[in-house]
């Protein structure tokens, strides 16, 4: 299991870090063995992490994984929640030794460099969809259960998963860059599990923090209204 985690990505480095220290997000880059370059993009927040890993060039999805970690001595351990590639993947923890250098991620033949370090993004952190606003009222969404929609931010990069831990289904994801300025939230879409034509869009909410959570309002990539209330994750 752990050889083929790091056969086929490459990635664990990025979890090797302190999340109060180190939290931000990370990019590296590789040719596969047809020629395209592929670019790794990971935020770290909150003890959890997700990496996707996409075509530098044009965006088109190639996978994604993540959960949460811990790290000491130099050793991390992290328990996968989602992996787009192979579910079997879910639910299993794993340990790998990592090397900090004059400020990046070094592993094998693969250096990783430092995007942001959380800031300056107003909505830095670990989020799981709480509630939808229907009929003018907000009814509130059991974040408990193992069917789970997360938003993950660093400073100035975001990515939702949509995922199951029980059944250990993928459903979809996308991410890429935002803003916060002037209580307007706009993402800038740099992939899309679901459809690669979104890839280059932006779109762009109202935002209000209130009591600790994300009221999230506007319309969606299909037009469509939408008024969304997110709460950090807490277990």
């Amino acid at each position: 299991m752990k050889k083929c985690l790091f056969s086929i990505l490459v990635f664990t480095p990025l979890y090797f870090i302190s999340a109060q220290s180190f939290q931000g997000a990370w990019e590296a880059t590789k040719t596969n063995e047809t020629g395209v370059e592929v670019q790794y993009v990971t935020i770290v927040s909150d003890g959890y992490f997700s990496e996707a890993f996409f075509e530098k060039e044009t965006g088109k999805f190639l996978g994604t994984m993540g959960g949460n970690f811990t790290s000491e001595n130099g050793m991390l351990t992290y328990t996968l929640e989602f992996a787009s590639f192979d579910s079997a993947l879910v639910g299993t923890t794993n340990s790998a030794p990592y090397e900090f250098v004059d400020g990046k991620l070094h592993i094998d033949d693969k250096i990783w460099s430092r995007l942001d370090d959380g800031s300056p993004g107003d909505l830095a952190g670990a989020w799981l969809i709480s509630g939808r606003k229907r009929d003018g009222e907000i009814v509130k969404r059991d974040t408990s259960g193992p069917r789970k929609t997360m938003k993950i931010l660093s400073g100035t990069r975001f990515q939702w998963i949509a995922f199951n831990t029980e059944t250990k289904q993928f459903m979809g994801t996308g991410g890429g860059s935002y803003t916060t300025v002037d209580g307007k939230y706009t993402e800038n879409i740099g992939f899309f599990s679901r459809d690669d034509s979104r890839v280059g869009a932006s779109l762009q909410f109202n935002y209000e923090l209130k009591d600790g959570d994300w009221h999230h309002s506007g319309l969606s990539s299909k037009g469509d209204p939408i008024y969304e209330v997110w709460s950090k994750r807490m277990e």
